[in-house]
């Protein structure tokens, strides 16, 4: 029963993540009479992003584990203390890669090999949803922070807003919006790309006014101004870090096989990209699905470990 409380709202809002994916696409193959291209803009841009983000997956899982240790432990002050350090990393790590993005275009189509055409169509909309990284990068903090608090419910709220704001915003500003005697153009492809960074501070708002609804009196009130001061000194930050350091390596594993299909794929030409990413847009539904109970056992096995309690861990694990 806990492990379903905790996967099912998880699955629900994980499986709308592909279908924004193809939403996406959808609008993209509507823009133009030559839709593979504008595809393979979608597939090789989204790809650029996969790229730079997995590597930030330890933002939620590492989050998740350490919140959940320290739920567990009934250590509700070191619990805020956890999702300031994370929002704060998240924050740093976010106008980083803002600082490097035309060092890391430049630098990604050494490798990814895809017609003039694609190239330009994903150059333009990396440049646009780049800015949408602090909101990014943060909302994998709050996911795995609220995910470490045994609260499933509201990341699935978040992940529905991010969604539903990313499908309703892509199509308005890419294909415009007549109402009445007024009517909105729209941007075109730009649109899909300012959609999601529409989506992305919609989330980041709803997750920072859902924390603070929930946990603002008995969590968030622990912190005081030397907190926030100290946050990132001491042995917990560098224990955050050396604890990811695995969590990096498999994110690496995934982005190999990830984005060596993409690569593969556009080798092909443009027709060949645009059905791949498609197909892989529907294989991962069934990824995100599984995920649920990923975070599940995040969840369960930190919240026991934190409270020591072996036998839980044990029992948790099996099931």
């Amino acid at each position: 029963k806990d492990i379903l409380k905790l996967a099912v709202p998880s699955i629900l809002a994980n499986i709308t993540v592909p279908v924004v994916g193809m939403a996406d696409i959808a609008v993209a193959g509507h823009l133009d009479s030559n839709a593979a291209v504008m595809i393979g803009g979608i597939a090789i841009g989204t790809m650029l992003f996969d790229l730079l983000y997995w590597n930030f997956g330890f933002l939620r899982v590492g989050t998740g584990g350490l919140a959940a240790q320290a739920y567990g432990a009934g250590d509700r002050r070191e619990c805020a203390r956890i999702l300031a350090r994370a929002v704060g990393m998240a924050t740093g790590c976010a106008l980083v890669l803002i600082a490097v993005q035309w060092l890391f275009v430049k630098a990604a189509f050494l490798v990814v090999d895809c017609t003039p055409q694609v190239q330009a169509l994903a150059s333009r909309y990396f440049f646009i949803r780049i800015w949408a990284a602090p909101a990014t990068l943060s909302l994998m903090a709050f996911k795995g922070w609220f995910i470490g608090m045994q609260d499933s419910v509201s990341p699935m709220v978040t992940d529905l807003v991010v969604n539903g704001m990313n499908v309703l915003m892509s199509i308005v500003l890419a294909l415009g919006l007549t109402i009445g005697d007024w009517r909105f153009e729209g941007m075109g492809f730009s649109g899909i790309a300012a959609g999601t960074v529409a989506a992305q501070y919609s989330g980041l708002f709803a997750a920072a006014l859902l924390m603070l609804l929930k946990y603002r009196r008995d969590t968030m009130s622990t912190l005081d101004a030397d907190d926030l001061k100290d946050i990132f000194k001491g042995g917990e930050t560098r224990r955050f870090f050396v604890m990811n350091a695995d969590l990096f390596v498999r994110s690496l594993c995934f982005i190999a096989i990830y984005i060596g299909f993409t690569v593969i794929s556009a080798r092909y030409g443009d027709v060949l990209l645009a059905v791949s990413s498609i197909m892989m847009k529907l294989l991962m539904i069934f990824s995100y699905f599984t995920d649920g109970f990923a975070y599940a056992g995040e969840a369960l096995t930190g919240r026991y470990i934190g409270a020591k309690d072996g036998q839980m861990v044990r029992q948790t694990v099996r099931w």
